[in-house]
């Protein structure tokens, strides 16, 4: 698969009403600013640039503000592979690195997150449940943006920090109970481009890449949860961090 280092036109993505070179038939959106992707049981709204630069910066300013010991951190140019996030106070964002037991053994997950959203949305996955930090406006603002392309609004959003391309998210699937049947999950992302990679669960052969770069987003929809695995692997030669938020609906047990 090709990447881009810089805003590719949407209509060198489609190619004779396919998506690059693959065999998924796709076509433009009507916002101009990204392109629909039909993939078996599933589609997918991926717009590479979405944010301009500018917009997109002042993001991810906002999500990795900090300091330490009074002195604010440049968080561009800091390390954060090696830094003790407890000496750490973050300006707008609870972030915190949880913990997964293997095999009897506890591990750290590969990746710093956070839980956000309405008061009675707890969020359960991998063994680790979250309950939700209270809006932001920020994150307020990137939900009403979702929802001129989704046409609705969600009620939480799981918020990941890959510090450098040591950190990575393994093949899974957002299939848990509380999401329900068929869930869309709105994915944006700042900072460092990262690898997204999508296979079929009942042939890996299908399979589709996707570049995530700073200011794009990308929606999953239809069965695609049920059907599909995705993952961020590893990229040795990414140094700098990418923030990345889902977007989502926990159901209500009562519901």
């Amino acid at each position: 698969m090709q990447f881009f280092d810089t805003a590719p036109d949407l209509d060198a993505l489609i190619c004779q009403g396919k998506f690059m070179d693959t065999q998924f038939d796709a076509h433009r959106h009507e916002d101009g600013k990204g392109i629909v992707i039909a993939v078996p049981y599933g589609r997918l709204y991926y717009a590479p640039h979405y944010f301009d630069e500018q917009a997109a910066d002042a993001y991810l300013d906002y999500f990795l503000a900090s300091h330490r010991d009074g002195q604010p951190i440049n968080h561009r140019a800091h390390d954060w592979r090696d830094t003790d996030l407890d000496t750490v106070q973050f300006t707008n964002i609870h972030w915190r690195q949880d913990t997964i037991k293997m095999y009897g053994k506890t591990h750290k997950l590969p990746r710093i997150s956070a839980w956000y959203g309405d008061n009675d949305c707890p969020y359960t996955y991998s063994g680790i449940t979250l309950n939700p930090n209270p809006w932001t406006e920020r994150l307020l603002m990137l939900n009403d943006e979702l929802a001129k392309i989704c046409k609705r609004r969600f009620n939480s959003v799981l918020l990941n920090w890959y510090r450098s391309g040591e950190d990575h998210i393994s093949w899974h699937q957002d299939d848990e109970k509380e999401l329900g049947d068929n869930p869309l999950i709105a994915s944006v992302n700042f900072g460092e481009s990262r690898r997204f990679l999508l296979r079929l669960c009942d042939d890996h052969a299908v399979k589709l890449e996707l570049p995530l770069h700073h200011g794009s987003i990308l929606v999953m929809a239809g069965g695609l949860q049920h059907h599909w695995q995705h993952s961020v692997p590893k990229q040795k030669k990414v140094l700098s961090s990418r923030i990345n938020l889902t977007f989502r609906n926990i159901k209500n047990p009562s519901d």
